[in-house]
């Protein structure tokens, strides 16, 4: 192990200096700061209001659509796997017309628990 002083002195060294040391960014403009301060505004808008409402409203209709399917899956004794697993992957075109960009949060919150319905339904592996 070496102590704090042997590594400031191997780091200082022009012969030690190598793309293992930390590369050292430059320091950015004022202006730079600002430019990315506003692509960011640009790109991430703040929501109104009203689209604050249409999203939560887009929200609780994904949530009533996907209790909808795993009821359906789960009581209804007369339902074919095909069937069911077709309802999963019409539930999966719908959440993403909804929401389009949020196919991971789609595949971590909702694909997981219709697995675990298929299942446990039709005893899946």
């Amino acid at each position: 192990m070496y102590d704090a002083t042997q590594q400031a002195s191997i780091r200082t060294t022009p012969e030690a200096s190598s793309s293992m040391d930390y590369p050292v960014s430059p320091a950015r403009t004022h202006s730079e700061n600002d430019t990315r301060l506003i692509e960011a505004s640009v790109e991430d808008p703040i929501q109104t209001p009203e689209e604050k409402l249409e999203e939560a409203r887009r929200i609780r209709r994904l949530q009533f659509m996907m209790n909808m399917v795993m009821q359906v899956i789960q009581q209804d004794v007369s339902l074919p796997v095909e069937q069911a697993s077709e309802m999963c992957a019409d539930a999966r075109r719908a959440a993403l017309a909804m929401f389009p960009d949020k196919a991971l949060a789609f595949d971590l919150i909702f694909w997981p628990r219709l697995q675990r319905l298929m299942r446990e339904r039709y005893r899946m592996q």
